[in-house]
């Protein structure tokens, strides 16, 4: 997963079981993050978790996507290509969206360049 995916910020607990593969992070507050290569707003709540596998992340709570007017939940996150160029969003309903895994890097790094 690229490192830029999960840009949350004043981390207070980070934990993992490592038998199920359940992760939390959460944070002092909740956060909204402008990813400038593909245009999408996306809101991190004071609590993220997930169930992580090789190149997944399923049952994800606490992230949601801004799409025209309405914030929607994303609740799996998957690199399914075999030379992972491009990452899958998907919501509780099924629908999907794919974007370029590069959008997902860590735009400090990029600034500084």
């Amino acid at each position: 997963m690229p490192n830029g995916l999960l840009p949350l910020e004043d981390i207070v607990e980070v934990g993992r079981n490592a038998e199920t593969g359940f992760v939390w992070l959460k944070q002092k507050k909740a956060k909204e993050h402008k990813y400038k290569k593909i245009g999408k707003l996306v809101w991190y709540d004071t609590e993220v978790t997930a169930f992580v596998e090789n190149r997944r992340m399923k049952k994800l709570t606490g992230v949601k996507s801004k799409e025209i007017l309405i914030w929607v939940t994303i609740s799996d996150i998957s690199i399914s290509d075999t030379e992972c160029k491009k990452i899958n969003f998907a919501t509780p309903t099924g629908l999907s969206r794919s974007f370029p895994v590069s959008a997902f890097e860590e735009e400090e790094e990029e600034e500084k360049k």
